[in-house]
């Protein structure tokens, strides 16, 4: 379970998401040294996508970049399964500093027409992967059509490192910044 800081720590009353409870924000590990909330995942350019991957979980994204900032932190504004989502990450490469807030859908449409020029839409595919971990499979769409790439998000660095991926998942690209969402956004696909 993670803990939270913060807005999503306001909003819930509580320094931890209700039990049972895995809403869409409440990604990667406890917020530890950062003092808010840290995202540990590795990044894979897939060449060809599993076969049977319509068998398994998937939605739409549409995701827009307020602000970037070249050694900074960016601002995004996100829509998916019909909820929406204010979020700020800081960092580069494995770890990262990430606060999401969730914010009513007319804010969203009232945010979307500043990101004009600077948007990915993509669906991403929820697969089951062993010790309990999730590969986030995205396959870009519009400019970025025939793009794929996944993600998978781990409770410490430990578990990153030690991570084997599945052959078909590809090279590593994490540290790439060229395929970094909010590159892909604004230059297209590397």
């Amino acid at each position: 379970m993670r803990r939270l800081c913060g807005p999503q720590a306001s909003w819930l009353g509580a320094s931890a998401a209700p039990a049972g409870a895995s809403p869409p924000w409440t990604y990667g590990p406890p917020p530890g040294r950062y003092g808010c909330a840290i995202e540990i995942e590795r990044k894979f350019l897939v060449a060809q996508r599993p076969a049977d991957l319509e068998r398994w979980p998937a939605t739409a994204i549409e995701q827009g970049y307020l602000a970037i900032a070249q050694a900074g932190p960016e601002v995004r504004v996100r829509r998916r399964a019909g909820r929406t989502w204010l979020t700020v990450k800081a960092g580069g490469g494995r770890v990262r500093v990430e606060e999401e807030i969730e914010i009513e859908a007319d804010r969203f449409e009232r945010l979307w027409p500043l990101t004009e020029g600077q948007r990915i839409e993509k669906t991403r595919y929820e697969i089951p992967a062993d010790d309990g971990l999730v590969i986030e499979l995205d396959v870009y769409s519009g400019d970025l059509d025939g793009l794929v790439t996944a993600e998978v998000e781990f409770a410490s660095e430990e578990a990153a490192e030690a991570f084997a991926a599945p052959a078909w998942l590809g090279p590593d690209i994490t540290e790439d910044v060229r395929y970094k969402n909010q590159r892909l956004a604004v230059d297209g696909a590397p």
